[in-house]
């Protein structure tokens, strides 16, 4: 019997500019990855859905299957792990979206297949999330506030294929703009990753807590945005980020990471890319900075050009 299979692919995301604001309709600069994560739907002859999670390593991290009526009842999911009851959700979710998916009877065998270390925050869950709204046919940003919530520039960097401004400007119908950012200094330009994974959520959380935005802030973030787009120099751009750096370690009563974890770094200057904006930072220097970073035991420093789409 030839059972039919489909292929779906979404690209990781960073967020330059506009971390937490961005909640608030702010205007960030986000970037689509060169890493994402695959999709891949194939028939089979059961009433299942037999789900593998691959790694960048091609190694199998996560299996389970569920049968269609528990799916549909969710039936059977506080006895099973945490990926399973997530997983279990988003299906049923897509399903309330659109009511003919999965509705035939028809099982399928899943396998997601990541090109990112799942450590990296370069969007596990929106790669994800965006690849099953393809499938069911359903819009992605209904989907993901059905699931996992946020501002949903990552599900616009899963679409996308070169950088994005966006802006939330009313739910679900976000204003995304692609745009040409391709800074004559990117070749100075390096993302470093910190060895912690953060969550999303929390972070949403504990900003919302404090409450401190206005719309003075914003304007000063849409600014900042707009010109780190047009920056001619490393210096202009360098000035840039510390400045968006100073604003938004204010907002949530936090330091720098500068100050934090790198005072004695002297090739440039190190930007947060948020608490989703993967686990990286982003980092400035007219040479390799890798020998830097080392010495502080982070070995992942990923050169620009080798990270953006």
């Amino acid at each position: 019997m030839n059972f039919k299979s489909k292929t779906y692919r979404s690209n990781g995301k960073l967020l330059l500019s506009g971390e937490y604001v961005v909640l608030d309709g702010a205007k960030a600069l986000a970037i689509p990855t060169k890493y994402g994560q695959s999709l891949t739907v194939e028939e089979n002859d059961t009433y299942s859905i037999i789900w593998r999670s691959y790694d960048d390593k091609g190694e199998l991290w996560f299996k389970d299957e569920f049968t269609l009526e528990e799916i549909a009842t969710s039936q059977n999911i506080e006895i099973r792990n945490d990926i399973s009851n997530r997983l279990i959700q988003i299906i049923k979710a897509a399903q309330d979206l659109n009511p003919e998916f999965l509705n035939s009877n028809q099982g399928y065998n899943i396998a997601t297949h990541l090109d990112f270390n799942r450590k990296w925050g370069l969007g596990t869950s929106s790669t994800l999330i965006n690849n099953v709204a393809n499938w069911a046919k359903i819009n992605a940003y209904q989907l993901l506030n059905k699931t996992f919530g946020g501002s949903g520039y990552d599900i616009a960097c899963a679409e996308h294929n070169t950088p994005i401004t966006y802006q939330l400007k009313q739910p679900e119908s976000p204003l995304i703009e692609p745009i040409t950012f391709n800074p004559v200094f990117k070749n100075q330009l390096y993302f470093v990753y910190l060895n912690q994974k953060q969550n999303s959520r929390d972070g949403i959380k504990a900003y919302k807590a404090l409450n401190k935005v206005s719309h003075a802030t914003i304007e000063s973030i849409n600014g900042i945005t707009d010109a780190m787009i047009n920056c001619s120099s490393l210096d202009s751009f360098e000035r840039l980020i510390t400045t968006h750096e100073s604003i938004i370690a204010d907002l949530i009563n936090q330091p720098t990471i500068t100050s934090k974890l790198f005072n004695d770094y002297h090739l440039g200057e190190i930007k947060s890319l948020g608490a989703w904006g993967g686990d990286f930072v982003l980092a400035t220097s007219k040479t390799d900075p890798s020998g830097y970073f080392k010495s502080k035991g982070l070995d992942v420093v990923i050169p620009y050009t080798e990270m953006v789409l």
